[in-house]
C-alpha cells in the first residue's frame, strides 16, 4: 500500500496524502474493515477481556485492601480495648492489693495490741499478786518480830491471848501507816 501512495505522488507531482484519491479511498475502507472484523474477532474480545481481568483484579485487591485496613482498624480498637481492660484490671489488682495490704496491717496491728494489752494485764496481775505475796511476807515477818521483840522486852513468852492482841494491834498501826504513806 505504501507502494501504491509513493507510486501516485511520484506521478502526480505532489503530495499524495494530502490529494484525494476515490479508488484509494474505498481500498482504505475495504481494508480497515477487514483488519477492524478480524481484530474485533480474534484480538479484541482478548483485549478486552484481559482488561476486564485487570479491572476485576485492581477492584479485587481494593477491595482486599479495604477489608484489610477495616480488619487493621478493628484489630486496632480492640487492641485498644484490651489496653484499657488491661489497665483497668492492673489498677484493680493493685487497689485490691493495697486494701488487702492494709487490712493485713490493720489486723496485724490490732493482734499486736490486743498482745500487748493481754500481756500488761497478765505482768500488772502478776505483779499485783507478787506484791500480796510480799505483803503477807512482811505481815508475818513483822508478826513474828512484834511477838520476838514483845517476848524480849516482856521477858516472858505471851499466851495465845496476848498474841493475838499485839498482833492485832501491829497490824492495825501498819494499815494505818501504809494508807496514810498511800495518800
Amino acid at each position: 500500500m505504501l507502494a501504491i501512495i509513493l507510486a501516485q505522488e511520484e506521478s502526480s507531482g505532489g503530495s499524495a496524502l494530502i490529494d484525494v484519491v476515490p479508488g484509494l479511498m474505498i481500498w482504505t475502507i475495504v481494508t480497515f474493515a477487514i483488519v477492524f472484523f478480524i481484530l474485533r474477532k480474534l484480538a479484541f474480545g482478548r483485549i478486552q477481556g484481559l482488561i476486564d481481568e485487570r479491572r476485576d483484579r485492581i477492584r479485587e485487591a481494593l477491595d482486599e485492601a479495604d477489608k484489610a485496613r477495616a480488619e487493621a482498624r478493628q484489630l486496632r480498637e480492640l487492641t485498644k480495648q484490651e489496653r484499657d481492660e488491661a489497665i483497668a484490671d492492673r489498677d484493680r489488682a493493685l487497689e485490691e492489693a493495697r486494701r488487702q495490704g492494709q487490712e493485713q496491717l490493720r489486723r496485724s496491728r490490732e493482734q499486736a495490741d490486743s498482745d500487748l494489752e493481754r500481756r500488761l494485764e497478765e505482768n500488772q496481775r502478776a505483779i499485783e499478786a507478787e506484791n500480796r505475796r510480799l505483803r503477807e511476807d512482811i505481815r508475818r515477818d513483822v508478826v513474828e518480830l512484834t511477838l520476838l521483840a514483845s517476848e524480849k522486852v516482856t521477858r516472858k513468852s505471851l499466851d495465845a491471848e496476848d498474841q493475838k492482841r499485839l498482833i492485832d494491834e501491829t497490824i492495825e498501826e501498819m494499815d494505818v501507816k501504809r494508807i496514810a504513806s498511800d495518800n
